[in-house]
């Protein structure tokens, strides 16, 4: 998400790496991983500097962005700093930022989660922390320390910053500089990144340097610093982040220090809102643009226990936009803020063209998946469906996932039958409610299992339930599923073969609570669908999501026995759209 600006100097900075920066890295630098676009950025900087200070009414040494910023840079620049372009000179504190991230090595930014965070994204996070803590309106200078504890170029800390500023204008200039090192701080463990943060950070201070008497004037403070943003750290008002995502192994002495959020692979940015957390004041707030994987995955619950069990989920918003903030990564993102108050509703909110309202919804507590609304039509269904008791493992049914990854047994794989080959049935086979052989997977309909231990491992020889595991983005449903009937088995062999990218629905009893069919026909209904996506936002349905879909008790499943289909989707609707249940 470059403006066009960001993105002109990104291309001249390119030019310039490749006539070959003045700008040197150590090879034992952590900088070292700068290509000569990122180092061509880092030494237009000065000269960005420059403009900005003289359009403030400064001159003499205040130009000088050496001499005006208690920083250094992390690698020695020009000292004839490349000249600005008009058409690019002029950048935002934001833009420039985002130029500094969109000139890193994409292998760079991959391995280290790094990513820049919009300014419209950035502005809508610290207006909702700021309505957390209490300030509603605009205007309001900072009462605690707000961290950044993985500030990358500094984006988030800027609206905080400006917001004090511009309420501190009656106060001495001269304080009011002094005193921000206590009131903002940036962590982060790439040094360029730092240095860039603390630039764009001074450069907001240079109006009320102006305003400071020239023989008073003391170097602008640097407010961000090269560190882990994990460390233990002094209590903060505010944590805001957007924090480096993705897996990442632990050292046995950090994996038993977040023992508490942690189930199976960590990942990074779970870690960062645990330790977040942990970090705050008495009625402080946690203000995170996050991945929602947080809000439903299995690998979250511990996470979600611990979130819920030291505060609250005061508001969330939806980012309509997949696109843009992870980088090329297709992932729904949030605004999440995580408050000390005990709040019983949590407001819910979406951010496109323009924010709007979608509900008010009983704010969830606890490990198990948060059922949240992503439109407002969606809220009676979210708010019915929370409250709702059963479980597919109360109801006798547990769920896996097919054991077939078919690129691991690409040699097995066959387009005709022959001796002990066995059908395949793969997400699309469950298109249409009904399982039937999709010519697009014709070449690879059958699998050659070896012996026993195979057969026992990757064939399926009783009636189930299937779900696709993953749609697209452009399917209408989320929840795709049919029923393997006994027949149904019988004309594929009597075995089938699993793919991967299908969940398995067995029975773990005899006679389940829920039948077979009832449990189809029930997913096949509208209503079940929208439950989903208030379950879960992304178009993967993992097996542990799909045991927490959320269904009314046995008496009422019973009742719904003989309901012809018409007459089961009405039903069912109105069920799930009850505010609360009797």
């Amino acid at each position: 998400m470059e403006s066009g600006a960001s993105a002109q100097l990104v291309l001249a900075a390119r030019e310039l790496g490749a006539r070959g920066s003045r700008a040197t890295v150590g090879s034992a630098d952590p900088a070292a991983e700068l290509t000569a676009t990122a180092a061509a950025v880092l030494a237009a900087i000065p000269a960005w500097w420059a403009a900005r200070a003289a359009e403030a009414g400064l001159e003499g040494r205040w130009l000088d962005v050496h001499s005006a910023v208690d920083t250094t840079p992390p690698l020695e620049l020009a000292e004839e700093h490349p000249p600005l372009e008009p058409s690019w000179g002029p950048l935002s504190a934001e833009e420039l930022g985002a130029a500094y991230v969109a000139a890193l090595d994409p292998g760079v930014r991959a391995r280290h989660g790094r990513h820049y965070t919009p300014g419209e994204l950035a502005r809508q996070l610290w207006e909702m922390a700021r309505t957390a803590l209490g300030h509603r309106h605009y205007g309001h200078a900072l009462e605690g320390l707000v961290r950044d504890p993985a500030c990358g170029a500094g984006a988030l800390l800027l609206p905080p910053l400006r917001e004090h500023l511009s309420a501190s204008w009656e106060v001495d200039p001269q304080l009011v500089l002094a005193g921000l090192p206590a009131l903002v701080e940036g962590i982060d463990a790439d040094p360029a990144a730092v240095w860039v943060a603390n630039i764009v950070l001074a450069a907001e201070m240079l109006p009320t340097l102006a305003r400071v008497p020239e023989s008073r004037r003391r170097k602008l403070p640097a407010l961000a610093r090269v560190g882990d943003g994990l460390a233990p750290a002094d209590p903060a008002w505010a944590v805001l982040m957007n924090p480096p995502y993705g897996r990442v192994r632990l050292s046995d002495e950090d994996r038993e220090r977040f023992a508490d959020v942690l189930y199976g692979h960590a990942n990074l940015y779970g870690i960062f809102m645990a330790a977040g957390q942990k970090s705050l004041a008495k009625r402080g707030v946690l203000a995170a643009l996050v991945p929602t994987s947080f809000t439903a995955g299995r690998y979250f619950e511990p996470l979600r226990r611990t979130l819920t069990n030291r505060g609250r989920l005061q508001s969330i918003r939806f980012v309509e936009d997949r696109s843009g903030v992870f980088g090329s990564v297709l992932q729904e993102t949030c605004l999440a803020i995580v408050t000390q108050s005990k709040v019983r509703k949590t407001l819910v909110t979406s951010a496109g063209s323009e924010v709007s309202e979608i509900a008010k919804v009983a704010t969830p507590t606890g490990g198990s998946p948060w059922v949240l609304p992503r439109r407002a039509d969606l809220a009676p269904v979210a708010a019915a469906a929370a409250t709702m008791p059963m479980r597919l493992r109360e109801l006798g049914w547990r769920v896996s996932t097919g054991p077939l990854v078919w690129n691991r047994r690409r040699s097995d794989l066959y387009a005709h039958a022959g001796r002990e080959r066995y059908t395949v049935l793969w997400a699309a086979d469950i298109d249409g409610g009904e399982v039937h052989r999709d010519q697009a997977r014709a070449t690879m309909r059958y699998l050659k299992l070896h012996d026993g231990t195979d057969r026992r491992v990757m064939s399926l020889s009783e009636p189930c339930v299937l779900v696709q595991r993953t749609t697209s983005p452009e399917q209408r449903r989320r929840l795709v599923g049919a029923v393997l009937t006994e027949d149904a088995l019988i004309n594929l062999g009597g075995r089938v073969v699993v793919e991967n990218h299908v969940n398995v629905l067995r029975p773990t009893t005899a006679e389940p609570a829920l039948s077979a069919d009832l449990l189809g026909r029930l997913l096949a209904t509208e209503t079940m669908d929208q439950v989903t996506r208030c379950l879960s936002g992304s178009v993967a349905l993992s097996a542990y999501e799909l045991e927490s879909l959320p269904f009314p008790p046995v008496e009422v499943l019973r009742s719904w026995d003989d309901l012809p289909a018409a007459e089961l989707e009405v039903t069912v609707s109105a069920h799930y759209r009850q505010a609360l249940m009797p």
